[in-house]
This record gives C-alpha cells, structure tokens and sequence, in this order.
C-alpha cells in the first residue's frame, strides 16, 4: 500500500516535474554559455539533492549551494524533485534510484547514486592511508567539504577557469568553508594540469587519493592515458568511472538519446574501454586494477574501477 501511494502521488504531481526538469535543463545550459562553466557542472547535484532530503545521504553543503543559484536554476531544482521528495514525506518509502548505499548490480538509470555510492566507499576506504585528495574534473562535488572527523589530508581541486569560478562564486554564497582546499584551474586536454598541481603545493612523491568521477567520457583516449600516468606515487590511488563502447556506438535508445543529448549541449563524448579491456589499458599506464564494477547486464554499459600505483 505504502508504495501505492508513493507512486499515486507521484503521479499527481508529474506536471510539476516535467516543467522543473525543463526549466532545470535550460537554465544549466544558459548558465554555462553565459559563465564559460560546463553545462554539467551541476548534474551530479540533482540526484543528491533527493538523497538528502528523503535521508539517504547527507550532503549539506551541496543543499545549501543549490539554495544560493540563480532562480531559474534553484526553482527547476525544487519542483523537479518535488514529487519523489514529497511522496516520500508522506509515506517514508524510497524508491531504488535514490537508496544509499546502493545494493546490487545498477541498470543505467539507476547509475548517479549506484556511482556516488562507489566512489564515497572507495574514498573512505583508502582515505587513512593517504596525505593528498585530488578532486579531478571537481565540478560542484562536496567530498572534500565532507571529510570525517580528524581527516588529516590536504585538498586539492582541479577544474576548467570557468566552472571553478561559478563553484568558488557559491561556496562563497552559502557559507560552506574552503579555506582548506586549493583550487586549481586547468583543462585536461590543452594544459599540464600536473604541472598546475604541483605549483599549487601538491607533493608527486607522496601518497595522494585521485578521485576522478563522470569526467573520463568527456576526454579523448589520449588526455585519459596521459592523465593516469601523471598518478606514480607510490601508495597512490585513482577512483574513475566509464563509457563502454556500447554508449559510444550502440543505436540502442538509451545510447542514442544520452549521445544526443551530450552532443546538443557540445559536451560529446570521446573516450570508451570495455570493461575486459580495462585491466590491460591501466597496466600500460602503470597501474594495477584493485576494484572493478559495472554497469547494466547485458550489454554492459559502463563502469566504476579503483587503481593502485
């Protein structure tokens, strides 16, 4: 009955999350041309803003950046989540999508917390053991503002101009502190990012934790390989998700709507492995495989994996 009534109320309300979804969507995209920032600078935020309010997941410091956005962008936010948030006030039922820690192997639609979820693990398991984050590809991520009680690790965060500029711009507006982590502006592509890294204060020869999430498809294979094989110190780790080629080439409709739509807001995708292929790829750039996971049955879509120097 619970779940009946979760869905019936779901239903009611599906208006408002179809105008709230549109509205979030192009309100990102003019954000993003107007800013010089990624037009998915903040699409890690919709699903964990949900986490949060059904009791999931805390993350306060994401809530209280999305409260401090232009209103276009906070009222998209607000009324297209409205429905699965307030079914759940009513009821207390979570559905899968938004369960954490996610359990079980995860179709792709169920990918943003089955990822948050294996990344916030991965961290937490190796973050005693190292003396440097490095956030890559950072975006509106929250982790480093999220450290454990008596973490003692120096945060770094490596982002284009642009979107540092836009997070930095709200950190700053809702009062989350960031005194501790040194942002560092590069693009993987056309810089040394490494270089920028180590000027910033970054020691290459101590242990560092590379956490490297939603940013490898967006690169092509070369600035993949070249960025993993910047990672040598030993006692590193890296933690990164991907495409397979199924995404890439598949005309499946999911394949093809998500290509779409990457390509509609000029954020293609360029860099796919299959997961067989993955062992083998990492070894050539010096690592070695400690964990991998996947997307999807069959086919498999994509994949979560963390690598040791």
């Amino acid at each position: 009955m619970r779940v009946i009534v979760f869905r019936l109320i779901q239903v009611l309300l599906s208006p408002l999350a179809v105008i709230g979804s549109s509205v979030w969507g192009l309100s990102l995209i003019r954000q993003a041309r107007r800013t010089g920032s990624s037009a998915t600078v903040l699409a890690s935020c919709y699903p964990r803003w949900i986490m949060h309010h059904v009791r999931q997941r805390w993350d306060e410091p994401c809530v209280r950046m999305m409260k401090v956005q232009p209103t276009p962008i906070r009222l998209g936010l607000r009324y297209g989540t409205m429905p699965t948030i307030v079914a759940h006030a009513v009821t207390g039922y979570v559905p899968k999508p938004y369960r954490y820690p996610y359990q079980g192997r995860p179709p792709m639609i169920h990918q943003p917390v089955a990822r948050t979820t294996f990344h916030d693990q991965a961290l937490a398991r190796h973050l005693p053991e190292v003396e440097q984050l490095v956030v890559l590809g950072a975006g509106f991520d929250t982790r480093s503002y999220r450290l454990p009680p008596g973490a003692v690790v120096r945060c770094f965060e490596i982002d284009t101009p642009g979107t540092q500029r836009v997070k930095r711009e709200a950190l700053a507006k809702a009062g989350v502190e960031a005194g501790h982590v040194t942002f560092v502006p590069a693009d993987f592509e056309e810089e040394d990012w490494f270089g920028n890294l180590v000027k910033a204060g970054f020691d290459p020869g101590r242990p560092a934790y590379f956490l490297w999430e939603s940013v490898t498809m967006y690169l092509d294979r070369q600035a993949v390989e070249q960025t993993l094989r910047r990672i040598s110190a030993p006692g590193s780790v890296v933690a990164f998700d991907y495409f397979t080629t199924v995404i890439l080439r598949s005309d499946d409709p999911y394949s093809a709507y998500v290509r779409w739509a990457a390509d509609r807001i000029k954020e293609p995708f360029k860099f796919g492995i299959d997961q067989e292929e993955v062992p083998e790829f990492l070894e050539s750039c010096g690592l070695r495989v400690e964990e991998q996971r996947s997307f999807n049955q069959d086919p498999v879509m994509a994949g979560f994996v963390t690598a040791t120097v």
